[in-house]
Parts: structure tokens; C-alpha cells; sequence
């Protein structure tokens, strides 16, 4: 071997070994690039919507349970309370879902065109952002919990449980708004199961830490909702623990990103921070009109039905979200055909979803209603059966915006999917609440889901038609 050969040859050596050491990363990137690419679309769905949507629906049951375990073994002040301070806490976690909803999209987007560094930068400079925000929104529900609920109006009862609730989410923040972003990334990968079980595990700790929490030691309304972030905490845990294998096609790595970056994950993902900050907002406005013309019990009703609600929108929610990193990879893949047949399946099933929904509440609300209350109330039962049939009307067509926003979302077409969600979560029932209580009363409070859908899924048909006739959709 003369020199030239003794020089090169640890090069080529060293190629070797770094080739056969990429060998499972390079194995998991073409796995993932295959079921996005080619598997055929109803299998895709099957693949990915149905693991995510069995997640969800375990993970919207705890929270059922949550309201099962208060309303039997605290009261039905305990459940106006929590259905007050709810939309506070879910707008500490807007902020967060807005960054995990915008930067899932470039970094599927990024997969597609075969850029792995720039997606793991957008990865881990997001979940770096998310944990810096995660702490201010902690310190500020613990600071302004007290007058939050106040303003709106409780008497001290309900506010003192309200405020203890809260403040037990305000201390767990830092270590539990991550996990919502973690969910999204997971899916990114393919880790659908994982993903899935991930949900399920943590929703069945949740529910044997409510059993006894509150049924077997009586802690009161604070423990629910320390049931619930022990159990996100784990979450997270478990969550990042494939990321730090470095066996996926996300890995944790240093770098910032471009501020142009930025400013697109924000406005992309805007939809669902405005959604989130949206429907919480209503949600407030709709308590505050609820204890105006019903009082406590009106909104103890509402929350029963706000409840059952969770799960069905968590169902819809968790069907379009799992397909949106596929349709994303696609986009930036310029599959567009391919894009429009995922949705379509999508828009298919959620609908056959609803209209389910819809008739089984209608034919069984009553023993839902049931595992709330102890039966000693009847005009309390009497109240949400009448809110629940009056409601579930909404599932006639809510589905088709909530759909059809996820898809905009997956496009990168801020602007579709803002104007959606703000119209569907905010502008729309605003309308519907401002004008059908002056009418109906406490009907015209239960309708306003099914006058609000109606409008959103015409605005969003008409942005649905405009995509579908445009010729050739432009990456950013």
C-alpha cells in the first residue's frame, strides 16, 4: 500500500463506520418518508387518525371523570367553579399551542423537502420557547387567579374553589405545557402508538389518582386538579424520552432560527392560539350570561354538557390533527392530489362522527347526565338534559370548520385558518349570544353552538372551494 492509499484509506474507513452507525436513523427517515408518501390514503388514515383519535377520547374520559368525582363527592359549586377558571387555564396554554401547532407545520413541511437539519433547529428552539413561556403564564395564573374570578361576578364559595383549582395549574405550568407540543412532534415522527399509549397511560393514572384523591381521602377540588398535572407531568417525561435517543427524525440540537421563521410558526399557528384565547374568552362571557339569568345552577349544567362536549371535540380535533403533518409533508413534497385525498377522508369521517354523536345523545344524553349528579337534585338534572338536547344540535355541522381549519393550518395559509377559527370560536357565537338569549332566554344561551357552526362552515366552504381551484399552492 503506498502512502497516498495509507491516507485515504482511514477516511473511507471512517466513512464506513459512520454510514453503518446512520444506518437505523437513515432506516426510521425512510419508514416515515414511505407512509407519508406513498401508503395509500384510507390506510394512512387508519394508521394515524384512528391510534389518535383512541388517545384523545381516553385522554377527554379523565376529564370526564374529573367532573364525575367532583360533581358526586364536592358538589355542584365545585363544578360551576371549575367550569369558571377553565377558560383561564386554557389560555395559559394558548401561547404554547400556538408554537407547537406553527412550528409542526414548517418542520413536517421541512421533512418534506428533505431539509433534516432546519426541522430539528425549528424543534428544539420551539420547545425551548415553549418551557421560557410556560413559566410566565405559571407566575401570572398564580398572581391574578383571585381577581380573574372575581371579575366575573361568583360569590365567594365558588370563587375561593375556583381559585384553589387554578392556582394547583400555576405551580405544575413549567413542567406540564410542553407535553401538548410533545404530542404533535411525536406524530411527526410516526410514533402514532407511542403516541397513543403515551395518552392512554397517563389518562388512567389521572383517573386512579382522582379515586383517590377525592373519593377515598376527601381532599377537595385542589386535588383534582393535582390529579391531573402529576399525571401531564409524567406525560412529559415519558414524551421526551424518545427525542433523547436521538433514533427519530427530530433530535434535540443547538442553533436558533431566522426571526422570519419565527414570525410564520406564530402566524400559522396563530389559528390555534386564537382559537384557544377565542373560545376561552367566550367561554367566560358565556358564564358570566349564564349567571345573569340562571345562576350557579345554570352554569353547573352547562359544564355537565361542556364536559361530554370535551370529548366529542377532542375526537374531531384528534382526527384532523394526526393527518396534518401528513398532509404538510405532501405540501412541501408537491403531492397535492394526495393532499386533498387525505382530506377528504377526514371531512367523510368527521361527519359520520358527528351525526353518531349526535343520535346517541339524543337517545342516551339522560344517563350521561346521571354520573354527574346524585339524583337529589331534579331540577338541576332537568336543566342540563334540556341544555344537552338543545346543544348537540352544533354536531350537525360543527365539524365540517373544525376540519377544514386544520387543513388550512397544514397548507401554511394563516390568513384561511385564522379567520376560521376566530369566526367559529369568538366573532360567530358573539353574534349567536348577543341575539337568540333576547329571544329564547336560557334556549337561546344552549343554540348558540348550532347558529355558530352553521356560519363558520359556510365561511369556511367558501376558502375550501378557493384552495381546491387554485392551481399551484407556493411554499413560503
Amino acid at each position: 500500500m503506498n502512502n497516498m492509499e495509507r491516507r485515504i484509506d482511514p477516511d473511507l474507513r471512517k466513512g464506513r463506520e459512520t454510514d453503518q452507525k446512520n444506518e437505523p436513523e437513515q432506516r426510521l427517515d425512510q419508514e416515515h418518508q414511505r407512509m407519508f408518501e406513498s401508503l395509500p390514503p384510507g390506510e394512512l388514515f387508519l394508521k394515524c387518525a384512528v391510534p389518535s383519535m383512541i388517545s384523545m377520547a381516553v385522554t377527554s374520559l379523565y376529564t370526564v371523570a374529573d367532573g364525575i368525582f367532583v360533581g358526586r363527592f364536592i358538589g355542584s359549586g365545585a363544578l360551576a367553579a371549575i367550569n369558571l377558571v377553565m377558560p383561564f387555564i386554557m389560555m395559559s396554554f394558548a401561547l404554547s399551542d400556538m408554537i407547537a401547532a406553527g412550528s409542526s407545520v414548517q418542520i413536517s413541511i421541512r421533512l418534506g423537502e428533505k431539509k433534516g437539519d432546519e426541522a430539528n433547529r425549528i424543534f428544539s428552539f420551539c420547545s425551548l420557547l415553549i418551557f421560557a413561556i410556560s413559566c410566565a403564564m405559571g407566575a401570572a395564573g398564580w398572581l391574578f387567579a383571585g381577581p380573574l374570578v372575581r371579575l366575573m361576578g361568583a360569590d365567594e364559595t365558588v370563587t375561593a374553589l375556583a381559585v384553589e383549582y387554578m392556582r394547583v395549574y400555576a405551580v405544575f405550568s413549567p413542567g406540564i405545557m410542553i407535553f401538548f407540543a410533545l404530542d404533535n412532534y411525536l406524530r411527526i415522527c410516526g410514533k402514532v402508538r407511542y403516541s397513543m399509549l403515551m395518552n392512554v397511560g397517563i389518562s388512567l393514572l389521572n383517573i386512579v389518582l382522582d379515586a383517590l384523591f377525592i373519593a377515598v381521602w376527601g381532599w377537595g377540588i385542589g386535588a383534582a386538579a393535582l390529579a391531573s398535572c402529576i399525571s401531564l407531568m409524567a406525560g412529559t417525561v415519558i414524551g421526551f424520552a424518545p427525542f433523547l435517543s436521538r433514533r427519530l427524525p427530530l433530535k434535540l440540537v443547538r442553533g436558533r432560527i431566522s426571526l422570519r421563521m419565527t414570525g410564520n410558526i406564530l402566524a400559522n399557528g396563530s389559528s390555534e392560539f386564537f382559537s384557544n384565547i377565542s373560545g376561552s374568552a367566550l367561554m367566560v362571557i358565556m358564564n358570566t350570561v349564564l349567571l345573569r339569568l340562571g345562576g350557579a345552577m345554570a352554569v353547573a349544567a352547562f359544564s355537565i354538557v361542556m364536559y361530554i362536549d370535551s370529548v366529542v371535540k377532542s375526537l374531531l380535533f384528534g382526527m384532523a390533527d394526526s393527518l396534518q403533518p401528513a398532509i404538510s409533508y405532501n405540501y412541501g413534497a408537491g403531492n397535492r392530489s394526495r393532499m386533498f385525498a387525505i382530506e377528504k377522508r377526514l371531512l367523510l369521517a368527521g361527519a359520520v362522527l358527528s351525526m353518531t354523536v349526535l343520535l346517541g345523545l339524543l337517545l342516551s344524553g339522560q344517563h350521561m347526565i346521571a354520573l354527574f349528579l346524585d339524583g337529589s337534585d331534579k331540577s338541576l338534572i332537568e336543566l342540563s338534559w334540556r341544555a344537552m338536547k338543545l346543544f348537540s344540535m352544533s354536531y350537525l355541522i360543527c365539524w365540517f370548520g373544525m376540519i377544514a381549519g386544520s387543513f388550512f393550518t397544514a397548507l401554511n395559509r394563516p390568513v384561511c385558518s385564522l379567520t376560521v377559527a376566530f369566526g367559529q370560536t369568538l366573532v360567530f357565537p358573539l353574534l349567536s349570544l348577543m341575539t337568540l338569549p333576547a329571544v329564547l332566554g336560557l334556549d337561546g344561551v344552549w343554540l348558540t353552538g348550532l347558529a355558530a357552526g352553521c356560519m363558520s362552515a359556510l365561511l369556511a366552504a367558501v376558502f375550501f372551494v378557493r384552495v381546491q381551484k387554485t392551481a399551484c399552492i407556493r411554499n413560503i
